[in-house]
């Protein structure tokens, strides 16, 4: 994996592993598992899970602040709610590493410039592929929405499953977990904020 770029943060990076060592981690857990990770199927296991890893968690090398950087003026004075509606991503649980599989929706009131679209889904898949818990992930994404575009308010609602309760643990299938963030107008308006609701349909 590429190097973790870096990030506000009041505790430093650590050092990432080799992919040696990641590997040999993943010897490790399936000997612990119970398993003999010399016998045949399991020969290319620890480089499949590392690359899969790659995959899972590319969000740390990436910067979501940069991705809304590139924004648009020329908008002839449109001034209403802008949505996209059911971005669907997969992310892991820091509990137990265990999928969370959902949908997002996010909107945000501009005032002077807009963005485009897929960089909002881009920003949803970045914070997504990172080690998450739901509620942490719901703000992140509208935490940065609103300090990179500054618009006048952005609305996150995220419904997911979490596979750390569906399959395993408690063993509830089916139950899903909504949360949302509001801010500005979202938050201070109720109108604005039942139009947002209204657009996205039940939970």
């Amino acid at each position: 994996m590429k190097a973790t770029p870096t990030l506000a943060s009041s505790n430093p990076e650590p050092e990432r592993p080799s992919r040696e060592q990641a590997e040999e981690a993943v010897r490790t857990l399936l000997r612990w598992a119970g398993d003999d990770p010399t016998r045949e199927g399991l020969l290319g296991t620890p480089d499949r899970v590392c690359r899969a890893y790659e995959d899972y968690f590319s969000g740390y090398d990436e910067d979501p602040n940069e991705v809304l950087r590139r924004t648009f003026e020329e908008i002839d004075g449109y001034d209403e709610m802008i949505v996209l509606r059911d971005i669907r991503f997969e992310s892991f649980c820091e509990h137990h590493v265990a999928p969370i599989i959902g949908k997002a929706h996010v909107a945000y009131l501009p005032e002077h410039r807009v963005v485009g679209i897929s960089k909002l889904a881009r920003v949803v898949e970045i914070f997504a592929k990172r080690l998450q818990i739901q509620e942490k992930l719901t703000a992140q994404i509208a935490n940065t929405i609103q300090d990179e575009l500054k618009p006048l308010g952005v609305a996150v609602v995220v419904k997911a499953e979490h596979h750390c309760m569906t399959t395993r643990g408690i063993h509830k299938p089916g139950v899903d977990m909504v949360t949302s963030r509001m801010l500005g107008c979202f938050r201070d308006d109720e109108k604005t904020r039942r139009e947002f609701l209204a657009m996205i349909g039940p939970a």
